[in-house]
């Protein structure tokens, strides 16, 4: 069943996924080809089989899937007609409810993708200063699916060279390279744009301590100097460029104000999604009033700014979905429970791999919130096939974890099945590295989604 279903999608839908990393490469091949359903930590496949998931919908469900507060509130939009012929009552609540959470929030714009809000901002950017050139760290591997980001990708068949030849790359936590670009290029940098940490984050030591310790921002932690995100706002207050922070995998689980809020910047533009309505359709570009307002119809006498215009952009469900989300995570604490798990299946993880002598060869990396299993083989380098065992495996304990995403939804019965089944998987991968990873490995290794050739 699932070989068909595999085939079935393939020949209808390029990649057999709407998204890139749905596809079967991201995967090893033991894993469910189709899903069915999920209901809070967990998914269904066509068959009925469970799982314990931490891809949570490619990181946008962060909550629990189905949770039955946001679906009810999601629902109660669509009786009201679900999209209607002007603005309604509750895109007004949404937009004042992120502009209320966000610092620096003075003006909203809703859409369905994080691409066309990042986009948006970058648009924006150049309106606002004049300049066409745009910055991006290398180490970050998606802003955006338009033809300015990803013609810096090795896929750029299909992408005329001057729709990305304006945008620069630089090194993340490299302030020098930063500084390199817009020296090459003196009054030209229209912006920067970049989220504001991933397992690496903004800090001389490359991990901030307080990423690693519950309950404390890195703004109340004592830095020596400003952190890299600091460093990269002061360069573009200075010459002049707009700053952007893309927050659609932050957003929502560093801190409910913002990963920005976190790191103690406040940028000009930011984009969020993923997870600000649990897996509904919802994205923002938020910023400040004077470069937002240049989408706005109401400045006499200005040249106008074609900005983010979407028939489904402010559909009622989804920002009914957004609010109510917004209603759990302060009424519950979401973003602590966040910390406090992502803390414990961290170590517990660590604590498992130290006691097997694996420390060398498997580790977490990351802050708690924002966490990744690091696979090396026997010599030490970093192994896709090895990252493909460990995942094969633990499916084979009816774990799905092509990365990790803790939700609320995820507590003390999901961490003690997931820490079982990292120990036995574990002892696979030990023995893999001693016989040979062919003797365990079933099927292809996955591979990176940015590579150019199939």
């Amino acid at each position: 069943m699932t070989t068909e279903y595999a085939l079935r999608l393939r020949n209808l839908i390029p990649g057999g996924a709407h998204t890139y990393s749905r596809g079967d490469d991201q995967y090893p091949s033991n894993a469910p080809a189709i899903l069915e359903r999920g209901k809070d930590a967990y998914v269904w496949d066509a068959d009925g089989k469970k799982y314990l998931d931490y891809g949570m919908a490619l990181r946008a469900v962060t909550l629990g899937y189905a949770n039955d507060r946001v679906n009810k509130a999601a629902f109660a939009e669509m009786e009201k007609g679900v999209n209607l012929t002007r603005a309604s009552t509750v895109e007004l609540h949404a937009a004042e409810v992120i502009t209320d959470l966000i610092p620096g929030a003075d003006m909203v714009k809703f859409a369905k993708n994080g691409s066309n809000v990042t986009t948006a901002a970058i648009k924006i950017a150049r309106a606002y200063t004049g300049r066409k050139y745009v910055c991006v760290p290398r180490q970050q591997p998606f802003f955006s699916f338009d033809d300015w980001f990803i013609g810096t990708t090795p896929m750029k068949k299909g992408i005329p060279e001057e729709h990305y030849s304006t945008t620069l790359v630089f090194d993340y936590n490299n302030i020098a390279s930063l500084q390199a670009c817009f020296d090459a290029h003196p009054g030209q940098i229209a912006a920067v744009i970049l989220e504001p940490a991933t397992t690496l984050m903004p800090c001389e030591s490359g991990i901030c301590p307080a990423a690693r310790t519950t309950n404390v921002t890195c703004k109340e932690y004592d830095h020596a100097k400003p952190n890299f995100l600091q460093q990269v706002q002061a360069l573009c207050n200075k010459d002049g460029a707009v700053f952007i922070i893309d927050e659609m995998i932050t957003g929502f689980r560093w801190h409910l104000n913002g990963a920005q809020t976190y790191f103690d910047v406040q940028p000009d533009l930011s984009t969020f999604g993923k997870g600000m309505a649990n897996g509904f359709a919802v994205a923002a570009l938020v910023g400040k009033k004077e470069l937002m307002s240049l989408g706005g119809i109401h400045e006499g006498g200005n040249e106008r700014t074609f900005l983010v215009s979407t028939t489904h952009g402010a559909e009622m469900s989804g920002m009914g979905a957004f609010i109510e989300t917004v209603r759990i995570y302060q009424e519950e604490n979401v973003i602590d429970h966040l910390w406090k798990y992502g803390a414990k299946l961290f170590n517990g993880i660590n604590d498992i791999s130290r006691s097997l002598g694996l420390t060398d060869h498997f580790y977490m990396d990351g802050g708690y919130v924002s966490m990744n299993y690091m696979t090396k083989d026997a010599d030490g380098k970093i192994s896709m096939p090895y990252r493909t065992l460990f995942a094969q495996e633990m499916i084979k304990q009816g774990v799905l974890i092509p990365w990790i995403a803790p939700s609320f939804a995820h507590g003390q019965t999901e961490l003690e099945l997931t820490l079982k089944a990292v120990e036995k998987s574990l002892i696979i991968y030990k023995k893999a590295l001693s016989e040979g990873i062919e003797n365990y490995l079933v099927g292809p290794a996955v591979k990176p989604v940015f590579r150019q050739f199939n």
